[in-house]
C-alpha cells in the first residue's frame, strides 16, 4: 500500500512524531525506460533514457510532493488558511491538500492564462480562485505581501517545506536505478524543482545511498528564459504555461544546482517543445503536459551537438505533469483528428488507411 512521501522518507524530512501527516499517497511515481524516445532523440545506444512520470501523482503533477509537507506543517503550526500564486499545478495541489486537511485555500491565477484542466481542479476542491491582471510573477508578489501581513500560510515553493518534499523524487530515482543517473534533465519555470532534486541527490550521496550525483540539465522556454538570458523577463511568452515565469523565486537555487553539478540551463523554442510533446506521446505512449517536453527537446538539441559523447550513460527526465492538464493543447497538436463516418463496415474500411494497420506479429515487443 502506498504510504506517501513523508512516511517513505521520514528520516530525510523535517517532521516529528507531532507532525500531522496530510497525504494523498503521493510519490512512488514510475520511472519508465524510453528506448523509442531515445532513438528519436538521436542519442545512440550508449545513452539509456528514463522518464520520471510525475503526472501519476494524485493531482497529476510533481507539486503534490511539496504540498503534502507544506500543508502538514501548516496544520502543525495551527494555520486555518493557505494561499498560493499559480500557473495551474500548484493551485490544484494546494486546493486538494487543503481540502484533505480541512483548511481554506485561496489561489491567485493570471487571468485567462491557466489551462482548463488545472483550473477545474482548483475549483472542484473548493478553493477561492481569483484571476488577476498580469502574470505569475505579479500574482506571487501579491501573495507574499498578503501572507506577510495576515495569518495566512504561503504554500508556494518559496516555502522551504515545498522544496523538502519535492527532493524525494531524486530519492526514488536512486532507489529504482541503484545509483544516481549520469544526467538529470527537467523543465525550469519557478526553479524550485531543480533546486529540490539537486538537494535530494546531494543528501542521498551524503547518506551513502548513492555513489555520485548527476549533472543537472535544466531547460526553459525561449520566451520565458530569465536564467539563460541573465535577467528577469517582464512579459514571458510560451505555450508551455507551467513554465511561463519571468522571475523565478528559486533563481539562486537553480544556478547553484547548475554550477555545483557541472550541468547547464538552456532554452528551447515553442516549436521544439511541441515537436517533443508529440514525440513523447507517439513514441512511448506517455502523455505529459507541454512544459514536460522542454527537457525532451533540450536533450535532442544537446545530442545534435554531440554533448553526450560515446561513453555509456543514463539520463533521467522529469515529466512534471499529466497531459490531461491541458487537453486543448493536445487536440490542437495531434497529427490525427476525428472523422465522422456512417455506421457501416464498408464506410469504416473506406475511411481507414489500411497501410498503417500492421499484423500483430509485426508489432515491436519491448
Amino acid at each position: 500500500m502506498r504510504k506517501g512521501i513523508i512516511e517513505n522518507y521520514r528520516a530525510f524530512l523535517p517532521v516529528t512524531e507531532a507532525t500531522p501527516v496530510v497525504s494523498l499517497a503521493e510519490g512512488d511515481t514510475p520511472l519508465i525506460e524510453a528506448p523509442r524516445l531515445a532513438a528519436w532523440l538521436g542519442v545512440g545506444a550508449q545513452l539509456r533514457v528514463f522518464l520520471k512520470f510525475e503526472g501519476m501523482n494524485p493531482t497529476g503533477s510533481f507539486k503534490d510532493r511539496g504540498m503534502t509537507l507544506a500543508i502538514s506543517k501548516a496544520v502543525e503550526k495551527g494555520a486555518r488558511v493557505v494561499m498560493c500564486a499559480s500557473t495551474g499545478n500548484t493551485s490544484a495541489a494546494a486546493a486538494a491538500y487543503a481540502a484533505r486537511a480541512g483548511l481554506a485555500c485561496v489561489v491567485l491565477l493570471p487571468r485567462g492564462e491557466v489551462a482548463l484542466g488545472k483550473l477545474s481542479q482548483a475549483l472542484i476542491h473548493g478553493a477561492q480562485v481569483l484571476g488577476v491582471d498580469g502574470g505569475f510573477d505579479e500574482a506571487l508578489c501579491l501573495v507574499r505581501e498578503i501572507t506577510g501581513s495576515h495569518p495566512v500560510e504561503l504554500v508556494n515553493s518559496v516555502n522551504p517545506f515545498r522544496i523538502e518534499g519535492q527532493k524525494t523524487a531524486a530519492f526514488e530515482i536512486v532507489d529504482t536505478l541503484g545509483d544516481a543517473p549520469d544526467y538529470h534533465a527537467m523543465p525550469v519555470g519557478n526553479a524550485g524543482n531543480i533546486t529540490a532534486y539537486w538537494k535530494g541527490y546531494k543528501e542521498y550521496q551524503s547518506a551513502g545511498r548513492a555513489t555520485r550525483t548527476p549533472r543537472m540539465l535544466g531547460f526553459q522556454a525561449a520566451g520565458a528564459a530569465p536564467l539563460v538570458d541573465g535577467a528577469p523577463v517582464l512579459s514571458p511568452k510560451t505555450i508551455a504555461t507551467a513554465i511561463r515565469i519571468g522571475n523565478p523565486a528559486s533563481w539562486a537555487g537553480a544556478i547553484a544546482a547548475r554550477d555545483e553539478s557541472g550541468g547547464l540551463i538552456d532554452k528551447v523554442t515553442d516549436e521544439q517543445i511541441l515537436e517533443a510533446y508529440a514525440a513523447l506521446a507517439s513514441t512511448e505512449g506517455v502523455f505529459a503536459e507541454p512544459a514536460c517536453a522542454a527537457p525532451v527537446a533540450g536533450l535532442k538539441m544537446l545530442a545534435a551537438r554531440g554533448f553526450f559523447g560515446d561513453a555509456p550513460a543514463t539520463v533521467t527526465v522529469t515529466l512534471t505533469g499529466h497531459g490531461l492538464k491541458d487537453p486543448d493543447r493536445a487536440i490542437a497538436t495531434a497529427a490525427t483528428a476525428i472523422r465522422e463516418v456512417a455506421s457501416t463496415r464498408d464506410a469504416v474500411l473506406a475511411a481507414l488507411d489500411m497501410s498503417e494497420i500492421q499484423p500483430a506479429a509485426a508489432v515491436m515487443a519491448l
